[in-house]
């Protein structure tokens, strides 16, 4: 079992949240390198919820 896999397990029913801390990750990480990547961090925090989101195993 893949470490997301039990991620997933644990978030199961606070998926809600688990969104809203992985926007303010991103928040941060925008604010101290000033945005200078926020068109990465972006990137990462969009496929990190849709792999929070997908039931799927990963290929």
């Amino acid at each position: 079992m893949s470490m997301l896999d039990k991620l997933k397990g644990l978030l199961k029913g606070h998926e809600e949240q688990a969104e809203r801390g992985v926007d303010k990750a991103g928040d941060m990480v925008d604010e101290r390198t000033q945005g200078k990547y926020s068109g990465h961090v972006d990137t990462g925090q969009e496929k990190l919820k849709d792999q929070l989101r997908d039931d799927r195993p990963p290929q």
